[in-house]
């Protein structure tokens, strides 16, 4: 093979398509020879104790000749500039990259690679990839050391830009005001698959056959993540115990919500909204409005899914409250006459028959109203509140329909059972007065029963007729009379 002249090699060096840099180390080495001689041993620490060694070994590089792409590289006209304004190019925090250059050096490596910061004289800020070597025959002397500078400025800017944009996803899913779970369903999607693969076309059905195959399911079910919110949530100190404690978390009415969750992916529905019921870790129900979402990039095995829920708990108990207050008397705690009115209506058209009517109403409130004042009346109608809840089973209404009027209706229960109960009112009524001093609760009862639907209105009438005779009774009994008492 024919020698290659020593022209072309200039040629090679001044065309490289890669910032080369032609330098003389002989005075590193000399500058090693003297701290070797001073006794150090492991440099690392060393220059660490003694940064100005650092700045030593760079001021011992002597730079020979640099390449037409060096000086595109940093923006010099010629190399005479780019050496006189080589403290702008080497120039801040260089301190830690200087360190593991020197200390391939010492070890006595004939080449190094390293990765740092220069700048270009125009401001420019240059992340570059270092390699320098010793060239052959120069080993002895260190006097040929070629240096090559590798721009990655847009490769390390890139993997910047990639990381900020993770940190700030992660600060977003780590503090997003709603709780997040990032979930792995890739083992659901083959279950319902050989579902499907079976012939079976109606899930619904499926699951009421089969309840173990939704447990199953949620086995099967990966959580791979949650954020800060959830932890609070569910009263977990950390992610760990959250995680180990879902058991506990995702039970009861949740099957009957994952069943449904089930069937909506059966249909292709990789988007879902519902209400649910969790549970934190001591055990306190958690309602929530869930949004379910299959990640676009995993539609086709379902690796990774996104929950985000919202504790609607307070919102819940305003509407049970709501609701509560739709049919109840917030004084005396019993039904409503919009119930009333209701449970009668619903009783006309469906029994169960007979119907037994039990009128009521509070003797003497006007005089305790105006002798003792409102708030002792309102005590009156809770005294006789507490006596009919007492008195009559749940499944019976008792409603308070007006200022001192009561009314229970009860449906398969014939005089005989009515007046079963009122003696046991009568018995309450009498235990109510022993254990409150004082004013004395004292009410009227009138009874009827209606055999059909058609009669239950009559027999509300009868009732009541009943009940005002036997008032009649009580007020000629007192020598009160009715209108002032």
């Amino acid at each position: 093979m024919l020698p290659v002249p020593s022209t072309d090699f200039e040629h090679m060096f001044e065309l490289a398509p890669v910032s080369l840099w032609l330098e003389d180390y002989s005075a590193v080495r000399r500058l090693f020879e003297q701290w070797r001689a001073a006794g150090v041993v492991d440099v690392v620490p060393h220059l660490r104790r003694h940064p100005e060694c650092v700045r030593a070994y760079g001021a011992s590089i002597r730079l020979l000749r640099v390449n037409r792409r060096t000086l595109e590289l940093f923006a010099a006209p010629d190399q005479a500039t780019l050496e006189a304004s080589l403290d702008q190019v080497f120039r801040g925090d260089m301190f830690e990259s200087a360190i593991a250059e020197i200390a391939q050096l010492w070890d006595g490596v004939p080449e190094y690679a390293n990765q740092t910061v220069n700048y270009a004289l125009d401001g420019r800020r240059l992340d570059v990839r270092i390699r320098g070597r010793i060239l052959p025959g120069y080993e002895g002397c260190w006097s040929r050391v070629l240096v090559s500078l590798e721009d990655v400025t847009e490769r390390v800017q890139a993997r910047l830009r990639l990381e900020r944009s993770e940190k700030y996803a992660r600060g977003l899913f780590e503090h997003s005001p709603v709780s997040l779970w990032v979930e792995d369903f890739s083992a659901v999607k083959p279950l319902l698959d050989e579902v499907r693969a079976q012939g079976i076309s109606d899930l619904k059905t499926f699951l009421k056959v089969h309840p173990e195959f939704v447990s199953r399911c949620m086995r099967e079910i990966r959580v791979l993540d949650v954020n800060q919110l959830t932890l609070s949530m569910f009263g977990a100190p950390d992610k760990q115990t959250l995680l180990a404690g879902l058991d506990k978390v995702f039970r009861g009415e949740m099957h009957d919500s994952f069943s449904e969750q089930l069937l909506d992916l059966w249909e292709g529905k990789l988007f879902q909204q519902r209400e649910a019921v969790n549970y934190s870790l001591i055990g306190e129900p958690v309602h929530l409005h869930m949004q379910f979402a299959v990640l676009q990039e995993h539609r086709h095995d379902w690796g990774m899914v996104l929950l985000s829920m919202v504790d609607i708990s307070a919102r819940k108990k305003a509407e049970a409250y709501l609701e509560y207050l739709g049919k109840h008397d917030v004084l005396t705690g019993l039904r409503n006459r919009a119930y009333y009115v209701e449970e009668l209506n619903r009783l006309t058209r469906k029994g169960p028959w007979p119907v037994a009517v039990i009128a009521i109403d509070l003797n003497g409130l006007k005089a305790i109203n105006d002798e003792h004042g409102h708030a002792a009346g309102d005590a009156m109608l809770r005294r006789a509140g507490e006596v009919l809840a007492k008195a009559v089973d749940a499944s019976a209404c008792t409603a308070r329909i007006g200022g001192d009027e009561f009314c229970v209706l009860l449906p398969m229960t014939d005089e005989r059972g009515a007046q079963a109960l009122m003696e046991r009112i009568i018995s309450l009524q009498e235990l109510n007065n022993q254990f409150y001093p004082g004013q004395a609760l004292s009410l009227s009862m009138g009874v009827a029963v209606a055999m059909s639907g058609d009669q239950i209105e009559a027999a509300a009438h009868q009732a009541d007729q009943a009940m005002y005779a036997e008032k009649a009774r009580y007020y000629a009994a007192m020598g009160l009379d009715r209108r002032h008492a």
